[in-house]
């Protein structure tokens, strides 16, 4: 079987890199597509995942977004044509994670697709996808009824937990990062992303993020021995170490103004570093909950169901004020960790292919 996978956002490449093994393993042929936006092809790259890379994320306006679905549908429809042309064999399934553009592309050109998702309130999104595909594949903690609106009823394809339990299930963590960023391995290491400025369900300034960002470039003080005492009077200990995972590249540049702040340049294994996370969006979050780690999520948007569980779980804490940071302290060492969680990811493959299942 002939398989298009099309990727448009960094969380993409890492839910579908063991997707994209298992089908390879499986005998079928995949053929990638990606958006160049935030590290989506740094992480295509680092992951040594062969793709073409096609179009570029057109800003956060609605009119910018319709405008660029048009523009890169179209070019998604062309390089297929001439992908089909040149192997003389059509695809036969075409796969995203949210990627309107290869909903849009596959129907023009009457290829069955599947999509996946986990954060139900993106509605311009799921309008298209929704309706456009076949199979709707989201974990069991949305409700289905909540998909009814977008067109998803009878397509809804449910999974068991986190998607991130399923593309970190064979995920060990490399002491290697450490040195390349100059790391200190017996400090307390937090990462931090920041929030998706782009995103239309997440419009507005989130001040609660500045303030952290605040207290952070405090604790970075402190680790600098510029006071024998935390400015902000959270008492933390000395040490404390922050890295800073940029979007865009207007987000690179005013975080490296800040001092105190690592700053990657590209894509990096995150999960091998964290022993706290702060993120104002998704995917970083729940790996950060597969993993077992402490995490605060800062989202000001609408709660979708997944976080609503976990929240519920005692699983992501609602970070309301910074000061409720528990820095300066290992949380592997006191406890504060869970246990992680393993899936096996051919339960999301078995599901995106349901479309044209055979047998």
């Amino acid at each position: 079987m002939r398989v298009w996978i099309d990727l448009t956002n960094s969380p993409h490449v890492l839910v579908m890199r063991p997707v994209i093994e298992a089908l390879e393993r499986d005998g079928h042929e995949v053929r990638v597509t990606a958006r160049d936006f935030a590290q989506t092809l740094g992480l295509l790259q680092r992951f040594g995942i062969p793709h073409t890379a096609i179009g570029r994320h057109r800003g956060e306006r609605l009119a910018a977004k319709a405008g660029g679905l048009v523009q890169r549908s179209a070019a998604l429809t062309r390089w297929a044509l001439a992908d089909a042309r040149a192997h003389g064999e059509r695809f036969d399934i075409a796969l995203g994670h949210g990627s309107n553009d290869v909903s849009v592309a596959a129907a023009l050109l009457r290829i069955p697709s599947a999509t996946m998702f986990d954060y139900e309130w993106a509605a311009v999104q799921h309008h298209v996808n929704c309706r456009l595909a076949r199979a709707v594949v989201v974990p069991d903690a949305i409700p289905p009824e909540r998909l009814d609106r977008y067109g998803a009823h009878g397509k809804v394809r449910v999974y068991e937990g986190l998607k991130e339990e399923y593309h970190l299930a064979d995920f060990e963590p490399d002491a290697a990062i450490l040195p390349q960023l100059q790391l200190d391995a017996r400090r307390p290491i937090v990462v931090v992303r920041p929030p998706p400025e782009v995103s239309l369900y997440h419009r507005f300034e989130n001040d609660l993020f500045a303030g952290v960002l605040e207290r952070l470039r405090d604790a970075a003080g402190v680790a600098a021995g510029s006071s024998g005492s935390s400015p902000t009077g959270g008492g933390e200990a000395p040490g404390v170490q922050s890295v800073v995972l940029p979007r865009t590249p207007e987000q690179r540049k005013q975080l490296r103004a800040v001092p105190g702040f690592s700053v990657p340049e590209q894509a990096i294994d995150a999960q091998s570093l964290i022993d706290l996370v702060i993120s104002a969006g998704g995917t970083m979050n729940r790996e950060a909950v597969a993993l077992g780690v402490p995490v605060y999520t800062t989202f000001e948007g609408r709660l979708g169901a997944v976080d609503e569980r976990l929240i519920a779980e005692g699983r992501l804490r609602k970070l309301r004020d910074p000061g409720e940071l528990p820095l300066g302290r290992r949380p592997r060492e006191t406890g504060e960790s869970t246990a992680r969680v393993r899936r096996d990811p051919r339960v999301l493959v078995d599901l995106l292919l349901s479309p044209v299942s055979r047998g």
